[in-house]
């Protein structure tokens, strides 16, 4: 998360899966994935007037779901108490 230093409040997201993650197909999943997160989870707990990054990871892929949900809140939630 990078707060841009503007008056714009919006919540921007961005994402990033390198080829190392896998082919086209993966990469896609990956990002669908990171799209469904992020349209449950930022509104309500990102950072106004804040990029959001988010970056796949090797087996990010393999993993449920719902962990992937609990560490994006998690993460969140720590930039908040920081």
């Amino acid at each position: 998360m990078r707060d841009r230093k503007d008056t714009d409040q919006a919540m921007r997201v961005g994402f990033t899966v390198t080829k190392k993650i896998g082919g086209a197909v993966i990469r896609n999943r990956m990002k669908r994935r990171f799209r469904a997160l992020a349209r449950e989870i930022v509104p309500a707990r990102g950072f106004p007037g804040s990029d959001h990054v988010m970056i796949g990871r090797a087996k990010g892929i393999e993993r449920d779901y719902g962990q992937l949900r609990a560490e994006l809140t998690s993460a969140l939630d720590r930039l908040r108490q920081q």
